[in-house]
């Protein structure tokens, strides 16, 4: 696994590189520059790659077993389930979406229908909120539009 988690390492370095670039392209907002723009959040993803990358290059892992088939498994469903959240979004709205993928993947990890429900429908509204209020982000209401 050493050379894997290598190689591995020099393909996202490569990917943070890129990625970070392409931040700094992005247009300046009308009214100037500011401190915190549309390029902060990704610059900042770009940078965590980055060092997250060189690590691996640095200090690779030591050889070990490959997940068992149903711990893949598991992480097919939670992609498929990110990817239908993703799609969700637009026509169903944010919190709808997020409650349903939050407390589907509650329930997967363990927790019982009503904690996982409660998360969910929590989780969406807080995020919801934070988004809209305190940093004036619009998320798409989808169902609950008026």
């Amino acid at each position: 696994m050493r050379i894997n988690d290598r190689v591995f390492g020099m393909l996202m370095l490569i990917i943070a590189v890129a990625y970070g670039y392409e931040a700094t392209q992005f247009p300046i907002p009308f009214g100037g520059q500011e401190s915190v723009g549309p390029e902060t959040f990704p610059i900042m993803l770009s940078l965590l790659l980055g060092v997250s990358s060189i690590y691996m290059i640095l200090r690779p892992d030591p050889d070990e077993k490959w997940a068992p088939s149903a711990m893949l498994i598991e992480l097919g469903i939670v992609v498929l389930s990110l990817l239908a959240f993703a799609w969700a979004i637009e026509p169903v709205g944010f919190m709808p979406a997020a409650a349903l993928v939050v407390s589907f993947l509650s329930w997967r990890m363990g927790a019982s229908i009503t904690k996982s429900l409660i998360t969910g429908v929590s989780s969406s509204v807080v995020i919801f909120f934070l988004f809209n209020n305190v940093l004036e982000l619009a998320l798409p209401l989808g169902l609950l539009e008026f």
